[in-house]
């Protein structure tokens, strides 16, 4: 296999393409990306045979910025006859011997606007495809979550590219999309974005440890209180750091205390807060660089911030101020767990996780 397949949010192809080639080069796999505007995803062509394996095993998808999904291409299919699309599919994996066996099948688009009729046609294609498979022996009887996930991938009606990624190196949410639902007494719809974090950061086994009731919260530029509602609604206390107003109903609850005061200069009068969060409109070195001091200062063991991006060089500008973010937090000699990822429900923005792992005395 020569091709991998990645996911992107629409209009963010360069992105994706350059974080690939860059990734890629590192581990010595060499190609080129292919990509048009606002298709949402990018083909990256390895000059090796096989170096597309190598990749899907060798480059953790968790680092990725950009992509919502990876998975090695087995084959490209054009010109699907409407009345069997089944065979030539059945045809064309059976050819490709270094095909894994599966155990789970997701028929998908890239989420664009133009793919949404196709979505239809997706899901009522998937349980007649599921059986052929499964006949053919290329997907095991049985749905299996720790064997190969088989994705088909239609860009068009008859186009798809067909092929695998790994359970223990892919996005788990089918289309690398979780499917979340607006809280109807949420203040705002920001607050989708903490929580597709929370789903995409921190595993779902450790959301009792790390997301538990009583935790205290700070949340910097928190008006109206998108975010502080997640806090809420897992039963912890917040400060509300924004000169702006907050909710009501958030204030009702009593669980949170409101500071109309500049987020840039508060401190937390009580070093006992757990989650630092910030969705602030502001320059994203700076943002960067203020999450950085939370966690050297050891207000905060755990952080999740927006970086705004620069209308142009978002891909330069992210890779900067997180790796100066890293540097910082390595010359205090903080040991810390970095992860960066382009929501589903991020625009102009990416969303940034920070779990501290060294016992810092606060001062």
């Amino acid at each position: 296999m020569k091709q991998v397949m990645l996911y992107c949010r629409s209009g963010f192809e360069k992105e994706c393409a350059g974080e690939i080639q860059d990734r890629a080069t590192q581990l010595e796999v060499f190609g080129f990306p292919r990509l048009k505007n606002n298709t949402g995803y990018v083909l990256f062509e390895c000059y090796q045979d096989g170096d597309a394996e190598k990749l899907v095993k060798g480059l953790d998808f968790k680092s990725l910025i950009f992509a919502r999904q990876m998975f090695a291409v087995a084959t490209e299919i054009q010109e699907l006859p409407r009345e069997d699309r089944i065979s030539p599919i059945l045809d064309q994996l059976s050819d490709v011997e270094s095909m894994p066996r599966c155990g789970d099948i997701r028929i998908e688009t890239p989420d664009t606007n133009e793919a949404k009729e196709l979505l239809k046609f997706c899901r009522k294609f998937t349980v007649p495809m599921r059986q052929a498979l499964r006949g053919k022996g290329i997907l095991f009887p049985k749905d299996s979550p720790k064997k190969p996930v088989l994705h088909i991938c239609f860009v068009a009606p008859g186009h798809c590219f067909v092929g695998y990624s790994l359970p223990s190196n892919n996005s788990q949410f089918f289309m690398g999309i979780p499917r979340l639902k607006f809280p109807a007494d949420a203040p705002s719809r920001s607050t989708l974005k903490l929580e597709e974090a929370f789903h995409v950061f921190i595993p779902r086994d450790e959301w009792d440890e790390r997301l538990a009731p009583g935790m205290w919260g700070v949340d910097l530029g928190a008006c109206p209180g998108g975010w502080t509602y997640q806090l809420v609604k897992r039963s912890m206390f917040v400060h509300a750091v924004d000169n702006g107003m907050m909710a009501d109903s958030l204030m009702e609850t009593g669980q949170v205390k409101h500071h109309q005061e500049d987020g840039f200069k508060f401190e937390p009068a009580r070093k006992n807060v757990t989650w630092l969060i910030c969705d602030m409109v502001e320059k994203p070195s700076r943002v960067a660089q203020l999450m950085g001091e939370w966690i050297i200062s050891g207000w905060a063991k755990e952080a999740i911030f927006n970086l705004k991006l620069p209308m142009k060089g978002r891909y330069d500008e992210v890779l900067e101020d997180i790796e100066n973010l890293k540097i910082f937090l390595k010359e205090h000699g903080v040991k810390f767990r970095l992860q960066a990822k382009h929501l589903y429900h991020d625009r102009e923005e990416i969303t940034v996780h920070i779990q501290c792992l060294s016992n810092i005395s606060p001062h």
